[in-house]
């Protein structure tokens, strides 16, 4: 898959194209780039997905606080996956948002883009204020000579409440149901950085992970089953995303005891694969207690591997 952004220019290959957020690339995602990539074999045209960050809602409702499936990167690596030829990463800004209907068909769509063919939902909104639609588009087509190709009403609503499930279910815990709708298991991806060695001192050294990204949703607080690729290795563990109340923490972590680890991880980035949910995150009455409720959860965690396995 090649990749376009403000950094170079699309090669201006005659294109199909599809066009969204495409956030968690889930199984509804999937089956419209299925579509994509079949259509664009079918009548030799690059298959492209046309998507856009800062995620628009981020740029025009100041919503510092939304909360996305994956962040950029991540959402590069999924797609990557799915048989495309091109991903163009357009940066959207009160520039961008200001370009009448017809000024982001002609010169994004036709000039840049070369569009013969676009697959679009039914609701698709573009241009000013969000002011056209796909009526609009069909007749833009007709002019600037690209066919418009409209993804089904169920197609789409199973695209929403899949995006809709998801996000409530990592809210709430729920990693199974998270995974089933993602096609594959939810993670996160963030340098390991140095913590106060708490678990170290109680023989479940952790690895502390940062994720810059502000925006990306992090699961409910508690205990997972995880697993990572470290060194071309794959290694399972078990990650706490919380405050450490038993130590009096207040400041949300995401920490990763690896089983039978030992390396120094400080500064790597690291791909964290969580499996499923074992326990809400409690307040011990001592630092001996935690360690006991540890290792039942390391017990249960290794059962579930060696059956996930």
């Amino acid at each position: 898959m090649k990749l376009y952004n403000s950094q170079n220019t699309y090669s201006k290959n005659p294109s199909v194209i599809t066009i969204g957020t495409f956030d968690g690339v889930h199984i509804g995602h999937q089956k419209i780039i299925e579509k994509l990539v079949k259509v664009g074999q079918a009548k030799t045209l690059e298959s492209v997905v046309l998507t856009f960050f800062p995620h628009p809602r981020m740029v025009l409702q100041k919503e510092a606080n939304i909360k996305l499936l994956n962040t950029i990167e991540e959402r590069k690596e999924l797609l990557s996956k799915l048989n495309l030829e091109a991903l163009v990463i357009k940066t959207f800004n009160k520039e961008f948002a200001d370009l009448s209907a017809r000024d982001y068909v002609k010169t994004i769509l036709v000039d840049e883009l070369n569009a013969k063919h676009i697959i679009i939902g039914y609701d698709h909104r573009f241009g000013k204020n969000r002011g056209a639609n796909i009526d609009d588009l069909i007749s833009f087509g007709k002019e600037f000579g690209f066919k418009v190709e409209e993804i089904s009403a169920q197609d789409i609503k199973d695209v929403a409440v899949s995006s809709t499930k998801i996000r409530n279910a990592i809210n709430d815990g729920d990693i199974k149901t998270a995974n089933s709708y993602l096609g594959a298991p939810y993670f996160l991806t963030g340098e390991v950085i140095k913590g106060k060695g708490l678990g170290k001192q109680i023989q479940f050294p952790t690895a502390n992970i940062h994720i810059e990204e502000d925006y990306k949703l992090i699961p409910k607080n508690g205990v997972y089953t995880v697993k990572s690729s470290i060194d071309d290795s794959t290694v399972y563990g078990m990650m706490n995303v919380g405050i450490n109340p038993t130590v009096n923490g207040t400041k949300q972590s995401i920490e990763v005891h690896f089983f039978n680890l030992d390396k120094d991880l400080y500064g790597k980035n690291l791909k964290i694969t969580i499996l499923n949910r074992l326990r809400d995150e409690y307040k011990f009455e001592s630092i001996a207690l935690l360690k006991e409720q540890l290792k039942l959860d390391q017990k249960q965690a290794l059962n579930f591997i060696s059956d996930y396995e």
